[in-house]
């Protein structure tokens, strides 16, 4: 299974409490959460660990302060880390609590986000 369950559904109720408007896309081996037709956050297992991780797109602002925090990884993909971009590995949400401030730092830089090339 390329990702949890559970947490694509403790993401969407995160998202449909909020009032956001988004949608689901299979992406990354994964699912991500697309706000206001940009990528937002999402979730995949790390293939590797076999770990549940969450996907989370802050923006440069908060990059560091995040990467202070336990179970943060930067996002890297060819082994260059993309600024703006982190990884949680799911002992960094396992409460309501913290999963709320992962998916509340994606939301607040979401207005601000450029959206992709169609």
């Amino acid at each position: 299974m390329p990702f949890n369950d559970e947490t694509v559904l403790r993401i969407r109720e995160f998202f449909l409490d909020k009032g956001a408007n988004f949608y689901e896309k299979k992406m990354f081996s994964g699912v991500c959460f697309m706000v206001n037709d940009k990528m937002c956050c999402g979730t995949h297992i790390n293939k590797k660990t076999g770990e549940d991780m969450l996907m989370c797109r802050i923006g440069p602002d908060a990059h560091e302060t995040a990467l202070e925090k336990d179970y943060v990884v930067p996002m890297e993909f060819t082994g260059k880390p993309m600024i703006g971009y982190i990884y949680v590995y799911e002992g960094g949400f396992t409460t309501a609590r913290d999963l709320a401030y992962w998916l509340q730092l994606c939301l607040d830089f979401n207005p601000i986000a450029k959206a992709s090339k169609k």
